[in-house]
């Protein structure tokens, strides 16, 4: 009798074993880097757990293993990624994704878990993109998410997209401002611009962070999500075509830290974006994502402004503490704006030659990027820190600005972007003041990491300024790279007015017109006396030119 209980115990558990996932602990492929991003993230998790500067708990109960999904549609296309928590070795590395039909859940698609990082990507062909459709995402038997892809609105008089940027890890509370006044608004497009991430080697906890910050407006409409430098690990970031920076500061180009923890970083963040134009990796076999996303007829084109760019530490002449700030006010701005400089690249500006082209239900367009296309700030870190030019920005090198602007006044698009911290509004130069596309650099959505100012040392106003704008320092300016730009508005901090928020950008496809909006993060915006930031709203509408496919002017009832 013994004997057989003893058999039938042996049977049992050899049973229970053969049923469970065998996934034993990896070595990640880089060192001293994301700890919670490998299987055996527990280790380190019970050493922080009571530690006040832990980001997030990542051991969760086993029925909200699943943090988030996040997707868009395209050319009939659903791309959606799931990004879970940590698993345990003894759980699947399965993640199923069921659609509603007539009331039922149907299973569609079943996909592997990344072991580095925790994301799955599933990708859903003949997609029919005109009827909403709910989604759940689960795993094992109890773990769940749910959400809703949305139908393309292509019957929609006016396009909405939100824009945000710089989630600062000083504020690791919940967001419930911002989804309360997001879903108020109901946009069609979320849009962040990066620094979704602070903790530069602790992505995945970041992330998920992120991820519970905003997954309730995330859940139920297409979200772009592209990474800054600090998503990745660096201060700044110079790609310089992937090759290897040579300390975290990147300043003579590249990427410092291992190029499968950027690739994690990037697949988190972006595998959820239309496939990519040119799919071909950059130098250490890091992926691109440059694309594009149509959303009820206005088309999106997504770059990559920091992954081709050049260095410019060793490549031009050093004008102050660090090789990308300078401090010479007397400095001759063509001696930075040399040859043989990239800023998005050949094989960006290829992209944007082919996307600027007229298509059939194209009717308005935007460039998305990290960050704008000129210096619009003067003050850094404190407002006493006056710097006269930022590399950092797209306004360097000079002659890659100007490329990049030609293409996007030659699509008719405005461009939409963060990274700096302040908001603003200008109409870029190209060969002349006002002869360029508009563009929106939308407010950080935490603005307590790294202050800048729009504030000139002489204090005075631009020549042209239109005396009814409620802002002095407004009108044409030449920023501190020689680039020519028209400040239309920005929104510096006063006081207790830190001006964090975010971008409201409204496409109005019947009117032909783009209004930019900019929110405080405390402001109630479902209340009737509910204000923009000062200088907000801004509206610009298409005219007609015999000369140029596509002009923008400011609109003369709201200028």
């Amino acid at each position: 009798m013994k004997g057989r209980m003893l058999f039938l115990t042996v049977l049992a558990i050899t049973a229970l074993a053969a049923a469970q996932p065998n996934n034993p602990p990896i070595k990640a492929p880089f060192d001293k880097l994301d700890l919670y991003c490998v299987n055996d993230w527990w280790n380190y998790a019970k050493e922080i757990k009571d530690d006040p500067q832990r980001i997030i708990d990542v051991n969760v109960p086993r029925d909200e293993v699943i943090c988030f999904g996040i997707y868009t549609t395209q050319n009939n296309v659903l791309k959606l990624s799931a990004q879970l928590f940590p698993l345990y070795p003894e759980e699947s590395r399965e993640v199923t994704l069921e659609l509603e039909k007539n009331g039922q859940w149907e299973k569609v698609a079943t996909e592997k878990v990344n072991d580095i990082g925790w994301s799955a990507l599933f990708r859903i062909e003949n997609w029919d993109a005109s009827a909403d459709v709910p989604y759940r995402l689960r795993h094992g038997e109890k773990a769940s998410f749910k959400g809703l892809i949305r139908k393309d609105p292509v019957d929609k008089d006016e396009i909405v997209v939100a824009s945000m940027n710089c989630n600062s890890n000083k504020d690791r509370g919940m967001r419930e401002e911002y989804i309360r006044n997001l879903e108020y608004f109901n946009p069609d497009l979320l849009f962040f611009a990066g620094d979704q991430s602070y903790d530069h080697t602790e992505h995945t906890a970041a992330w998920l962070l992120w991820g519970l910050q905003f997954r309730d407006i995330v859940r139920n409409r297409p979200c772009v999500t592209i990474p800054d430098d600090h998503d990745i690990g660096q201060g700044n970031l110079w790609g310089e075509y992937g090759k290897v920076a040579s300390s975290p500061a990147g300043d003579d180009g590249g990427y410092f830290y291992h190029p499968e923890y950027v690739k994690m970083v990037e697949r988190c963040q972006t595998s959820h974006l239309p496939d990519p134009y040119d799919p071909t990796p950059v130098k250490q076999g890091i992926g691109v994502y440059y694309t594009h996303l149509t959303i009820g007829g206005v088309d999106f084109a997504i770059i990559e402004d920091r992954k081709f760019k050049s260095g410019p530490a060793g490549k031009i002449p050093q004008m102050g503490p660090r090789p990308d700030h300078i401090r010479d006010i007397n400095y001759d701005p063509a001696t930075v704006d040399v040859e043989g400089l990239k800023l998005l690249g050949d094989r960006q500006l290829d992209f944007l030659k082919e996307w600027s082209r007229p298509k059939e239900g194209i009717e308005m367009r935007a460039v998305l990027s990290q960050t704008g296309f000129c210096g619009a700030a003067h003050r850094h870190g404190k407002f006493e820190n006056y710097l006269h030019a930022d590399l950092d920005c797209n306004g360097w090198p000079q002659t890659g600005r100007k490329k990049a602007l030609r293409l996007i006044k030659q699509a008719g698009a405005v461009h939409l972007a963060g990274d700096q911290h302040l908001a603003t509004i200008v109409q870029h130069g190209i060969d002349e003041f006002r002869d360029g596309p508009f563009a929106f650099v939308a407010p950080a959505l935490v603005n307590n990491y790294y202050s800048r100012w729009w504030h000139p040392l002489d204090e005075k106003p631009g020549k042209n300024r239109n005396p009814e704008n409620p802002l002095p320092f407004t009108g044409d300016y030449t920023d501190g790279l020689g680039n020519k730009i028209t400040m239309l508005a920005y929104a510096n901090i006063e006081g207790k007015h830190r001006r964090d928020g975010f971008g409201l950008i409204r496409f109005n496809k019947k009117e032909k017109s783009v209004t930019f909006e900019a929110w405080d993060r405390f402001t109630d915006v479902t209340k009737s006396n509910a204000k923009q930031m000062p200088g907000w709203p801004r509206t610009i509408r298409q005219v007609q030119s015999e000369d140029e496919p596509v002009v923008w002017n400011l609109d003369p009832i709201n200028p």
